[in-house]
């Protein structure tokens, strides 16, 4: 039972680093997942995401590509024989109930482009925050 503590102490030090994990995460992600030939979407695809990006922004919330939330989870993972992993707990998704709906109604088949897309960037975003976090188990 002593290998507890040092687990919740492993996690605590890893929860320090989590936000600058994630800002680094999420730039490589929508690099790699949104510019140049390979992106996702369309460009008219991204200019919609970012306007409604700003408006968010400009109502005071963090906007399309802030709002995913990532936690450490002690399940352990399929890749990796350590105890620790991430998960994403939100993926933003555009619904006319959700924190993602701007001032102009996407129709069906736009959202559900733009969803598809945001969840493979959540999930890009945790499978490279989970990156970091082998790295520094590994360094610890």
């Amino acid at each position: 039972m002593a290998e507890f503590p040092d687990e919740r102490q492993l996690v605590l030090r890893a929860r320090s680093q989590l936000d600058q994990w994630t800002r680094n995460a999420r730039m490589e992600a929508y690099t790699e997942l949104f510019e140049g030939d390979d992106s996702l979407l369309s460009s008219e695809e991204m200019q919609l995401l970012d306007a409604l990006d700003s408006e968010l922004e400009r109502g005071g919330s963090d906007g399309v590509w802030g709002t995913d939330q990532y936690g450490i989870h002690t399940a352990g993972t399929s890749s990796s024989d350590i105890s620790l992993g991430i998960v994403c707990v939100y993926h933003p998704q555009i619904t006319t109930d959700s924190v993602l709906r701007g001032a102009d109604d996407f129709d069906d088949e736009t959202e559900e482009r733009l969803n598809a897309a945001l969840w493979q960037y959540s999930e890009r975003v945790a499978t490279l925050i989970e990156g970091e976090l082998d790295e520094f188990i590994r360094q610890t």
